[in-house]
């Protein structure tokens, strides 16, 4: 994430995996200010619930994005059972998601998904390396970074050995957002152990907004509302106005902006197919393709080769491959399109400086 924030502006920039340039009026006409939602605005929650396939109570809202319902569940399910000192996070996966796992774990193993495997859940794999002191699992679901999608019949097997062992399961879904009909949550799955975390910044755009939801049992919901009074107070009550607003209201707007992307990753799907690239996550949910170029370290060929001399930058595979905090070297890059603004039409310029760059 250091890196991410200090790479100077780019003009080709496919970094982000989420979209941007969505603008929309947002007049809320009179709004309560002095409201205090210390339970969550019960609007916002009724039409997530609705959009999830849950009741309210099992709705948890914050303004923290998706990045903080993270933080705040790994760190409130650690110090709820401290014997349960042990945590499970795949790899490769999205670095924060382990970093939070390392600060609030004692003890930390990792979950292979094999390249070979097309980065499918390995329940039997999962099965060797619990014990009795798991207290969680973290997945994502699609995959960060291979886009790889669970079933629900993987998702069955990975929660019957949690109800086995006793532990929770944390699934970060925000990639789901872009296509929820190809991707159950796992709360669905499993209402007792399953938690679910995700935000619409990948999907629509709204990263500024800073919408944070969570799904899990109404005991653990209660227990994430007690936990923010206890730390930061109240989430926006602005924030959760301009969401039951957007959803209630103003989808097809979402859509349609959504859509612009979906044309976009279409494009870029057939120039990578004509050029032969090897790319895992073909036809994925998202708008990011985790490829393998005929570099042998993306990192460096990253930051000495393409930001320097040609002014286009990737996210190396290397930041998703940390094993044991070892840098791994790595041929994969995630190249994602939400910096590129499909009103711009400057795709086919990005990909003619993208063959450049790979040639030099």
């Amino acid at each position: 994430m250091d890196w991410y924030v200090r790479v100077p502006y780019v003009k080709f920039d496919f970094r982000s995996s989420g979209l941007g340039n969505f603008k929309h009026d947002v007049t809320l006409g009179e709004v309560d200010l002095s409201a205090n939602y210390s339970h969550g605005n019960s609007e916002t929650a009724k039409l997530l619930a609705q959009r999830y396939g849950t009741v309210p109570e099992n709705v948890f809202i914050s303004s923290e994005g998706a990045s903080g319902q993270n933080a705040r569940i790994i760190r409130c399910l650690a110090e709820r059972n401290p014997r349960r000192s042990e945590a499970i996070v795949e790899y490769p996966t999205y670095e924060p998601l382990l970093r939070l796992a390392q600060e609030y774990f004692p003890h930390v193993k990792r979950l292979e998904r094999d390249e070979a495997e097309a980065y499918g859940l390995d329940t039997d794999r999962l099965r060797r390396i619990v014990s009795d002191k798991t207290g969680l699992v973290v997945l994502t679901n699609p995959h960060a970074p291979s886009g790889a999608v669970s079933d629900v019949k993987e998702l069955k097997k990975v929660m019957s050995i949690a109800s086995e062992y006793g532990f929770y399961v944390l699934c970060d879904e925000i990639y789901a957002e872009f296509d929820r009909d190809r991707v159950p949550t796992l709360l669905s799955v499993d209402s007792e152990l399953g938690i679910v975390t995700t935000s619409f910044s990948k999907a629509y755009g709204l990263g500024g907004l800073k919408l944070g939801v969570a799904l899990a049992k109404k005991t653990l919901v209660d227990e994430f509302y007690s936990d923010a009074l206890d730390t930061v107070g109240t989430s926006s009550n602005v924030v959760e106005m301009l969401a039951a607003k957007l959803l209630a209201e103003d989808t097809d707007a979402l859509e349609m902006h959504k859509q612009k992307w979906v044309k976009l990753k279409a494009k870029a799907q057939k120039w990578l197919d004509e050029k032969g690239f090897e790319c895992s996550s073909k036809n994925s949910v998202g708008i990011t393709f985790w490829l393998k170029l005929p570099v042998k370290d993306t990192y460096k060929w990253v930051n000495e080769t393409a930001i320097p001399r040609y002014s286009l930058a990737l996210v190396s595979g290397a930041f998703f491959f940390f094993k044991d905090d070892e840098f791994v070297e790595s041929s994969m890059v995630r190249l994602g399109l939400g910096n590129i603004n499909p009103d711009d039409r400057n795709l086919e310029e990005a990909f003619v400086v993208f063959e450049k760059a790979l040639n030099r």
